[in-house]
Order: structure tokens, then C-alpha cells, then sequence
């Protein structure tokens, strides 16, 4: 499936709507600029509610253009159009930019308007607002940030994008070399054949290393950009923003590390168990997300995905299962493999159209089932809390946000293991979660080490070279495996391709796969236990947007995440399912 991007903006008038941004945006910029410091409570609900009616006005629009240059980065029409939307955004962001600082100084100011019951509905909020309110720069100051940043972070952002998008990799399949792009030779990580994983993984991660200053001055400048930024903003260090734009903090951040550490005894002891099933002494990295004998020859069609994702989902409530037919019933998903297409894959919320748009490279196995699942899980997630909330109040941070798509995960094996008819399907299913919880949560967290490594080389001096960077790396990724895997040399390059380094103005992109990770499985546990009564916490959880914190939504839940006890029952479940893999051997 190609998805259907017309229904957010129609093609021959986009440029047009884009275009119109910047002159709105100015609209509102005369009708609120000098005046947000004498609202009270009707009027600043007024204006909350006239910003939101603005950004949902360009959503569409902004949507198509992004979405357009994902899906071919190589279609010179969506370059431009995506260019004209990245300018504009940026003009209309330039004149709206007065609205936050204005809203800071008057929550400052008058912070008992926080507690207004006309405001209600905008309480937590408020109170992140007032909470960053300290950190913003003035407002000529915020102008000249942005102008920075379009051809600056952004633009080696785009180029890290780009330039992964554009490269193509000669693997030797049998007697024959293929030329493919980047999406599709990843497929091969997951092949049957051990030397063909393995040619896949030293072919990729070489040609990578080759173009090592690329990625290096792309990092460098986008991490040093953030410490400076967060000098001029005085925060306290590196990850403050971070905690600050996920609404958690320090200690529960801490916690949840103090679970992982804890926690490499079993992952170590996984890899162990996965080693044997695969008839090997010990596992390469080649072999991490390797299926075993057998299972991977398996090939699932398009349909076949689609009826095993469905039926995990509407076997747990049927809402959530109309949810999945309307995103494919109105072509939402683009899973075709093709050159210029972005690697990896995600799920893009649409409120004007109470939906979401998801992008994957389906190579036919049963990871990718797994990648629809998760994707379409953030897909019900955005369907759920844009029903049941205002825009304002809709983006959940990026902790909560990967609660649905995780759950779903795990629907699907539960879906799975109840079909298996032998120990051997029941074996190949408990290793695909079992592999996805290990890089999720322990292979994520050395990306989170490995990211802490970077600000404190930098700010201790260090110039960060392409073989600088691989040192930081290598030791992050040893502090969580131990001697538990064999690593190619070339792999030290694996920080090339993550994306997530590369996002400008969101650093720290890592962590909340970790927290997700651990606060899901502790929930499933908690449906394992409770039943049908579970559905209507989860549907109340992924309801509620940003409209409270995540330490408020899991203490409904009786869960206090500031202490690592909590943490250990998210690997306590991941621990069951490997005492289940156990018994099939």
C-alpha cells in the first residue's frame, strides 16, 4: 500500500495554502502581540483556543509537504514543496513567537490563574508553561534562533536524512550482487542465511564509516548547537529541556536506569539462551535480530499482516479494531520499499482528520508484522486522544506516547502464541519480543549513555572526529553486553544512521523508549492479572494526551515511577516470557 496524502490537502493547492502561513500568522500576531499580559481567565481561554484554531487551519497542508519528501526524498517537486513549507513555518513561527514569551511573563505574573476553574481544562499545561517560563529568550532573540536553525541544525538534519536516503549497497545473495537502497538491505539483517546476515551488517556499516565526516559534523554541530542553546537558556545541563518537554524528571529517570543496570543480567542471559537456540557458542551482532531455524523463511503477505494486526487488536476491544480497519480502509499506510524513502519507520498524527498517517519498508517477515503493529498502536493511540481532547491537550510526551504502540506489540504475541500449533512457531514468536524488548530497552539504553557521553566530551574539550565518536560508542554499547556478543569492527560506525541523534531542537530522543518500554510490560502484567476490567484504564490512559503528567497517570494506575522497584516489574514480565521460551527447549 502507497498512502492517499491528498485527503490532508489537495495537491494543486498546497503551495498556495503554505504560502498563506506567514500572513495568518501575522492576523494574529496583531490581534494578541502587547495584549496577553491583561487577559484574565475568559480572555487567555480566547487565545489558547484562537492559536489552536490557527495551527489546525496549516496542519494539513504542512502535513502533505513533510510526508511527501518521507516518502521520496528524491522527487524534486517534494523537495521544493517541502522547502517552501519549512520557510514558511518558519516566518509564521517567527511572528507567533511573541505568544509564549507573553504567556510566561503573564503566568509569572498572575500564577493564580493556573487554579481558574474557566481554565481547567488547561490546568497542566499551564503549569508546564509557567514551568518553562524561565528559560525563554526575548523575543527578537527567539526570531533570530529560528532563522539559525532553517539552515542550521535543521539543515544537518536534512542532510543526515538525505544522504542515508540516497545510498545504495551491493550485497552478494547467492551467485549474484544486488544493488539496493537502504531500506531494503536492512531486510537481510533478519535472514535465515548467518552469512548473508553477516555480509549485510559488514557491507552496510562499511560504507557508512566511509562517509564517517559526514556524520560527524552533522552530530557535532547539531550537539554543540544544543549546549550552547541550553547555556543561553540557562539550564542546568544538557538534559533538562529533555525532561522538561516530557514532562518527567530526574529521579524517575534516574530509577528507571538504576532497573536497567540492574537489569543486563537478564538480557545477558537472553542473548545466552538465543546463542544455543541458534546452535552457537556465542552470538555475533549479526545475530541479534536473527530468526531461528526455520522461521525465517516464512513470508507474509501485505493481507497477512493486516488480518494478524487487526485480530490482536479487536480481540482486545473492538473500538480498537474499527480504529485499524479506518487506517487501512482510507490507505494511511505506506509500506512499500523504494529508493528516496526515510529509513525506519513512524506514525504521524493527524487531528484535523481525527487520524494518523504511518510509513514502514515491508520486506514480508514477521518483524515487519511487529513494526505495523507498533505504528498502528500510536495510530489508535492519536484516534483515542484526539476524541477525547482539545489540540493543546492532545501530544502526549514522548514517554507516554509509545504506550499504545508497545501494547499493541504485545497484543500481537499474545494473538500469536495462543495460534501456535508447535514449540518451534511458539519458540520463533517468544524470540521476536524478546529481541524487540532487548534493543528497546537495554540496546536503547546504551544510545542514552552513549548520548550523555557526547555533551561531556564536548564540554570537556574534546573534538569529536568520526573515530572519537565511534570510541564513545563502542563504549556505551560494551557497559550494556558485556562480552555476551562478538562485534565486526565496522560496527562501530552503528551511530551513523540513528536518526534520533539528528533531530534538531530534540535531544535526548532515547529515553522514553526505555521508560515505555518497562512502563508497558508492567501494564500488560497488570492485564494479565485484571482482565476485561484493564481495558478502561488503558482506553483512560491513552485518552488523556498531555493532560497529565506521567508520574499522575500511572499513580492512578497505583504505580509510583520514581522508584525502581516499579521499573523491575516491566522486566519481570519480559522475564516471563523467557522462562516461557525456556520450557520450549
Amino acid at each position: 500500500m502507497k498512502w492517499d496524502l491528498t485527503q490532508l490537502a489537495p495537491q494543486d493547492t498546497i503551495e498556495e495554502d503554505l504560502k498563506k502561513m506567514p500572513s495568518e500568522a501575522e492576523k494574529f500576531q496583531k490581534e494578541y502581540q502587547g495584549r496577553i499580559a491583561s487577559l484574565d481567565a475568559q480572555g487567555l481561554k480566547k487565545f489558547i483556543e484562537d492559536r489552536d484554531t490557527f495551527y489546525l487551519k496549516f496542519e494539513g497542508p504542512v502535513m502533505h509537504a513533510r510526508l511527501a519528501y518521507y516518502a521520496n526524498a528524491l522527487d524534486p517537486e517534494a523537495q521544493r514543496i517541502s522547502d517552501i513549507a519549512d520557510r514558511a513555518g518558519t516566518e509564521a513561527a517567527q511572528k507567533l513567537a511573541f505568544s509564549s514569551i507573553e504567556l510566561g511573563k503573564l503566568l509569572e505574573s498572575n500564577p493564580a490563574l493556573i487554579e481558574d476553574p474557566v481554565l481547567s481544562e488547561y490546568k497542566h499545561f499551564l503549569q508546564l508553561v509557567l514551568q518553562s517560563a524561565p528559560h525563554r529568550l526575548s523575543e527578537s532573540e527567539e526570531k533570530l534562533v529560528m532563522s539559525k536553525d532553517l539552515n542550521g541544525v535543521e539543515a544537518w538534519s536534512r542532510l543526515q536524512s538525505d544522504w542515508l536516503a540516497t545510498r545504495t549497497f551491493d550485497l552478494k545473495i547467492g551467485d549474484e550482487v544486488k544493488t539496493m537502497p537502504y531500506g531494503e538491505v536492512i531486510s537481510y539483517y533478519q535472514n535465515p542465511d548467518r552469512d548473508v546476515r553477516k555480509s549485510a551488517n559488514s557491507v552496510v556499516y562499511t560504507k557508512l564509516g566511509n562517509d564517517d565526516i559526514v556524520w560527524s559534523s552533522a552530530l557535532r554541530s547539531i550537539c554543540d548547537d544544543h549546549i550552547r542553546m541550553c547555556s543561553l537558556r540557562k539550564y542546568s545541563d544538557p538534559m533538562e529541556p529533555s525532561l522538561e518537554d516530557n514532562d518527567v524528571d530526574k529521579e524517575t529517570i534516574n530509577a528507571l536506569m538504576e532497573a536497567i543496570d540492574e537489569g543486563k543480567s537478564f538480557y545477558r542471559r537472553y542473548l545466552k539462551t538465543k546463542a544455543k537456540l541458534l546452535g552457537l557458542n556465542k552470538l555475533g551482532n549479526w545475530d541479534l535480530m536473527a530468526p531461528l531455524p526455520g522461521s525465517g523463511n516464512i513470508k507474509y503477505s501485505w493481507e497477512d499482516s493486516k488480518r494478524e494486526v487487526f485480530e490482536a487488536y479487536s480481540s482486545f476491544d473492538k473500538e480498537f479494531g474499527e480504529y485499524i480497519e479506518d487506517m487501512f480502509s482510507r490507505n494511511h499506510i505506506d509500506g512499500e520499499v523504494r529508493m528516496g524513502k526515510t529509513s525506519g519507520a513512524f506514525c504521524s498524527f493527524w487531528y484535523g482528520g481525527k487520524s494518523a498517517y504511518v510509513l514502514q519498508s515491508f520486506n514480508g517477515q514477521l518483524s515487519d508484522i511487529y513494526t505495523q503493529a507498533h505504528e498502528l498502536g500510536h495510530a489508535v493511540h492519536a484516534y483515542l486522544g484526539q476524541r477525547a481532547q482539545k489540540p493543546l491537550n492532545f501530544n502526549p510526551g514522548s514517554c507516554i506516547a509509545e504506550c499504545g504502540s508497545i501494547f499493541g506489540e504485545l497484543l500481537l504475541t499474545k494473538s500469536l502464541l495462543e495460534k501456535a500449533k508447535s514449540p518451534e512457531e511458539k519458540r520463533a514468536v517468544l524470540c521476536v519480543v524478546l529481541d524487540e524488548f532487548g534493543m528497546s530497552a537495554f540496546q536503547v539504553t546504551a544510545r542514552f549513555l552513549f548520548e550523555n557521553s557526547l555533551y561531556a566530551s564536548i564540554n570537556g574539550g574534546k573534538f569529536l572526529d568520526g573515530s572519537a565518536i565511534s570510541d564513545l560508542w563502542v563504549n556505551a554499547r560494551d557497559s550494556i553486553y558485556g562480552d555476551s556478543v562478538e562485534w565486526l569492527p565496522e560496527m562501530k560506525w552503528e551511530w551513523t544512521m540513528k536518526m534520533h541523534y539528528y533531530i534538531p531542537n530534540y535531544r535526548y530522543y532515547n529515553y522514553p523508549y526505555v521508560f515505555a518500554q518497562l512502563f508497558v510490560f508492567a501494564l500488560y502484567r497488570l492485564y494479565v492479572e485484571e482482565g476485561e476490567t484493564f481495558i478502561p484504564k488503558l482506553k483512560k490512559l491513552l485518552s488523556a494526551g498531555s493532560s497529565q503528567s506521567p508520574y499522575d497517570l500511572a499513580k492512578d494506575l497505583g504505580f509510583d515511577i520514581r522508584s525502581a522497584d516499579f521499573w523491575k516489574k516491566g522486566i519481570k514480565q519480559a522475564e516471563y516470557f523467557l522462562d516461557e521460551l525456556e520450557k520450549t527447549m
